[in-house]
């Protein structure tokens, strides 16, 4: 694994609008434009862009293809017809995440998958050392950059670049002119899209979707805007120890589709629960940021466990996290207490997600 910092086709726009740049997952990324605060808001109320160039581009291919990732990964790709995608994970052997990611169909036997930054090489792999001989499997993540734009605007800012004809459904898939991929998922609870073109192109694209009225957007508000919505982070609330139905994602696992790796764990962890769940946090009153690894503190006083993410949400001006606690604290309402630097600070269980909608 190289230690040396890669640099996103988009770095030269960042720099030009002033953003403070930071080491994330092996790359020099964009935290910040103005405040966290201001784009985490500014997605929610009209729309931001973020750089996502960091993110790994996989093509899968051949007559095998679907049979052997859906050996690799928890979701059932035979359910998604060309121009569909699935959120899904690919586990170890213990049945504990390796990646989550978005698999997308693009033909009978063609793949497009966008895997995590700090993964690209291991999930690489690792799939190749599983593949089937009538399947082939291309990394071109250091061709491609990418972009999303994400907000209640999104759909109206995305339109004024490109023809509403080229817009996929909500989890499609879609090429434009020009060989560029426009996805729409997001990481953020809003609608949204994402945006994949040849790296050279990359400034001008996104020089575009600024004019057409995205706030740029950095790392930390893509973080606060997730986390408001209980959307796991690989790496913080997703490790190789724990597992989907810990995570509260079982249903992105179909247990009915086959045999898959990591299979028989989950069908055991389903059936008699799992002794540990990614529980979501409140503060009850007001305090720091909860911050990963803070403890959680039980009403009498023992550590029961640790923060995997934390923030202050900028939408409830109020410190949330999730953490992994024994499954009989995992029940909404539960008092805890968060430890901040030795003082301890109430908060309670609550459900997913921490933000909801109010239209």
């Amino acid at each position: 694994m190289s230690s040396e910092l890669k640099h996103s086709p988009l770095e030269a726009a960042h720099l030009n609008l002033g953003a403070r740049l930071v080491s994330f997952a092996g790359w020099n990324m964009p935290v910040q434009y103005t405040s966290i605060i201001d784009e985490h808001l500014a997605v929610r109320s009209k729309a931001g862009i973020f750089d996502i160039s960091h993110m790994g581009q996989f093509f899968a291919s051949g007559p095998g293809a679907e049979t052997w990732l859906n050996r690799m990964f928890t979701n059932n790709l035979a359910k998604l017809t060309p121009g569909q995608g699935q959120y899904t994970l690919m586990l170890n052997e213990n049945g504990g995440v390796i990646d989550d990611l978005i698999a997308y169909r693009t033909g009978e036997s063609e793949y497009f998958l966008v895997v995590n930054a700090s993964m690209i090489d291991e999930d690489f792999a690792w799939m190749t050392s599983h593949r089937d001989a009538d399947a082939s499997l291309r990394n071109e993540s250091d061709l491609w950059a990418g972009m999303a734009v994400q907000g209640p605007l999104a759909r109206e800012v995305f339109g004024r670049v490109f023809p509403a004809d080229t817009l996929p459904p909500r989890n499609g898939i879609a090429t434009t002119a020009g060989g560029g991929i426009v996805c729409r998922t997001g990481y953020t609870g809003e609608d949204g899209f994402e945006f994949f073109c040849p790296a050279a192109d990359g400034g001008a694209w996104w020089q575009k979707f600024l004019t057409a009225g995205a706030a740029p957007c950095g790392l930390g508000a893509r973080d606060t805007l997730r986390l408001e919505m209980g959307y796991p982070l690989n790496g913080n609330d997703l490790s190789p120890e724990r597992t989907p139905v810990e995570a509260g994602l079982g249903f992105f696992c179909d247990l009915e589709k086959g045999d898959f790796i990591g299979r028989e764990i989950l069908a055991r962890q389903k059936a008699e629960g799992p002794a540990r769940k990614l529980t979501a946090l409140q503060y009850t009153d007001k305090g720091p940021p909860p911050r990963a690894h803070y403890p959680v503190v039980s009403s009498d006083g023992r550590v029961i466990g640790e923060l995997a993410s934390g923030a202050l949400s900028p939408s409830l001006m109020t410190g949330i996290g999730m953490a992994y606690l024994p499954a009989q604290y995992s029940k909404p309402g539960t008092e805890l207490q968060i430890d901040v630097r030795s003082r301890l600070f109430p908060a309670k269980v609550v459900k997913k997600p921490f933000y909801k909608h109010s239209h």
